[in-house]
């Protein structure tokens, strides 16, 4: 079962990697964030790799990088705010 189950991810996956509306560049920018932001330091790899391939620039994978942590810290910011608010824990008096 566990097969058939691996066959079909992989055809999703791969038809992911032609785009309609994204070029090679952009498509793997997205993929190296979206690795990066869920943590899979194997698909970090492969689209690092890729990336090389491409001729994308360290300067563009630093940007990618500040990006992703822009939004992970905020997330962490709002996830905090939230459990303040929720469990009415005053900070200030902490």
């Amino acid at each position: 079962m566990l097969g058939k189950h691996q066959k079909v991810y992989e055809e999703f996956y791969h038809s992911t990697h032609t785009n309609e509306h994204l070029d090679t560049r952009t498509e793997l920018l997205v993929g190296l964030s979206a690795a990066m932001a869920m943590n899979c330091l194997p698909c970090i790899r492969y689209y690092l790799q890729e990336s090389k391939k491409a001729g994308i620039t360290k300067g563009e994978i630093t940007d990618v990088t500040a990006k992703v942590m822009a939004v992970s810290a905020g997330q962490k910011k709002l996830q905090m705010q939230e459990v303040l608010s929720k469990y009415k824990i005053d900070l200030d008096n902490f």
